[in-house]
């Protein structure tokens, strides 16, 4: 099931009605939306690091919303280039090799985790990603403190080890999927019940992504660090340097659209990871495929709304399921269109056909894994005019702005913290949860 792109995406409590509708006579009591807990809550967020990527970038999220409703939020993690924003955020960063999958470490990691939790008095214990994962499920279960997920995407499961070594973001008392397309496929696949899954969005900073507030000479200054013509039309991929983004099918749909003779285009890899042997190989596909005139391994660009302004398309070639890509957020907030895999994005993303008619898409859908569909829908996208480009675009950002605010997502939160935070201590003495239902 997923969230019909007629109306907002259900944000959180994915068929868990005690946290989205309160229609479960036995659920427990919770805060109207919105509402926080009378007292201060300590929250422990561990995650690999604090570099970049979607776990990293939701910790940073997480730090504002709790500072900013009076809470705390300790951070452990490898460390990052985002770790000085989310000490300014107000966070509290501690440095453990939490990225490490060796199972000393890992051991080593939920005993200092455990001491953390008992020394600093945390309520819950918040874990992106499956290495901090599990250390911090080691350390909830000898500390008693509730254990929460966070899943931005969905994990390959190559055989039994791979599958057990995931099915850690599936144990906590609450699991937390970025988008509906995600909670599918954790119930589907480890029959986690409703009742334990919310679905809460990431969130979109709308007034940075906004197209007006860009000017033309940042947009001209991005161009050129590309070294793209002003007359080429910038196809602008998304996603990190990894194999599940699939940018090795971007590089064989280049290729497709140079054979056909078509000019004026270029394509941009703009991503972390470029000094990775993924990345290596994929530049040995483009020479061998003669492709270099035509692609462009940019790296990460340090003006983002402007890099996205100076795209006609952003593209994600996703091979497995992605969740909620922020990218994909970002630049439909910047009013380019978007194409995606069947897998890159869920219909509470993305408007594509068939799930809605043509004159409401702020994108347009390719099949997973195949580069000759990939090629034929750019193809169609710029066979279209200029105009209906244009009304993709503003219909793209008026569904992020309507649809993934900050303030939304970070009221969500809160609720599912005071909620979780209740029921674990027993009652509701500590925390003002409105009143109960019968």
């Amino acid at each position: 099931m997923v969230t019909s792109p007629t109306a907002a995406p259900v944000l959180a409590g994915h068929r868990s009605p005690d946290i989205a509708t309160g229609d479960d006579d036995d659920a427990p009591p919770v805060a109207p939306l919105g509402q926080s807990p009378s007292r201060s809550l300590t929250v422990l967020i561990v995650v690999p690091t604090l570099q970049a990527g979607a776990a990293d970038a939701g910790a940073l999220e997480l730090v504002r919303i709790l500072a900013a409703a009076g809470h705390k939020a300790i951070v452990v993690s490898a460390g990052g280039d985002l770790a000085n924003e989310a000490t300014a955020a107000g966070g509290d960063c501690i440095t453990l090799d939490m990225a490490s999958r060796n199972p000393i470490v890992m051991l080593r990691n939920a005993l200092t985790l455990a001491r953390l939790v008992r020394a600093r008095h945390c309520d819950l214990l918040h874990a992106h990603g499956r290495a901090p994962a599990w250390s911090g499920y080691v350390a909830a279960r000898l500390t008693g403190v509730p254990f929460l997920t966070t899943w931005y995407k969905g994990f390959r499961e190559q055989n039994a080890l791979k599958r057990m070594y995931n099915g850690v973001m599936a144990r906590g008392d609450r699991v937390i999927a970025v988008s509906d397309q995600l909670a599918d496929l954790i119930n589907d696949r480890y029959g986690t019940p409703w009742s334990r899954i919310a679905v809460v969005p990431l969130s979109i900073d709308v007034a940075r992504f906004d197209p007006a507030t860009v000017t033309r000479e940042r947009i001209a200054a991005v161009r050129r660090g590309w070294g793209v013509a002003d007359t080429d039309r910038v196809i602008l991929v998304v996603g990190r340097m990894l194999r599940r983004k699939g940018h090795h099918l971007v590089v064989e749909a280049a290729s497709r659209l140079k054979a056909m003779g078509l000019k004026d285009f270029a394509f941009v890899f703009a991503a972390e990871g470029q000094g990775t042997r993924y990345a290596a190989e994929l530049w040995d596909q483009v020479l061998a495929s003669g492709a270099n005139d035509i692609i462009r391994m940019a790296g990460p660009i340090d003006d983002l709304p402007a890099a996205y302004a100076a795209a006609a398309v952003a593209v994600s070639a996703a091979v497995q399921p992605e969740g909620l890509q922020r990218a994909l957020l970002e630049a439909q907030a910047m009013g380019r269109p978007v194409i995606v895999s069947d897998l890159g994005a869920g219909p509470e993303v993305v408007l594509a056909p068939p799930a809605v008619a043509n004159d409401r898409i702020t994108g347009m859908r390719f099949a997973t894994g195949n580069a000759a569909a990939l090629a034929a829908t750019l193809i169609r996208l710029f066979s279209i005019s200029e105009a209906e480009r244009q009304a993709i675009g503003a219909r793209g950002r008026a569904w992020v702005v309507d649809h993934f605010s900050a303030d939304a997502t970070a009221a969500l939160m809160l609720r599912l913290y005071a909620d979780i935070a209740a029921s674990r201590k027993g009652g509701v003495e500590a925390y003002d949860l409105g009143p109960q239902r019968r």
